[in-house]
């Protein structure tokens, strides 16, 4: 798509932005992530099920997992949408072939679908 986004900035930088957001994410994630199962491994076999304290160890391996795999899905369809920047198709919605409007694109970058689409 050639049209350019309000804010005066290519696609491409637009992309490049937001992978580059992304990769620290899921690098501060990781960390998050290795810190708490070292500190689970210090604790040896502590039951931690039933503390009145707060969230689990499990549970905050479990939440920091899960967003390290939002990160890395997000980070997928960011590296699609530079393919699709490469090969002409971006800003083109998969689903119905129209154009994907600018607003839509500098809201989410790697959006594959217009509007009308997506709300299907």
């Amino acid at each position: 798509m050639t049209e350019s986004f309000p804010d005066a900035s290519s696609p491409a930088e637009a992309l490049r932005a937001e992978r580059a957001s992304t990769l620290e994410q899921i690098e501060a994630l990781t960390r998050d992530w290795e810190g708490i199962v070292e500190s689970s491994t210090q604790m040896g076999a502590v039951d931690d099920e039933h503390d009145p304290e707060g969230a689990t160890i499990a549970f905050e391996r479990a939440q920091v997992e899960s967003l390290l795999d939002q990160a890395r899905r997000r980070l997928a369809d960011l590296d699609q949408a530079v393919e699709r920047l490469r090969d002409g198709t971006y800003g083109t919605c998969e689903n119905c072939g129209g154009p994907i409007a600018p607003e839509r694109l500098v809201a989410r970058p790697a959006a594959r679908t217009c509007i009308a689409c997506a709300g299907r």
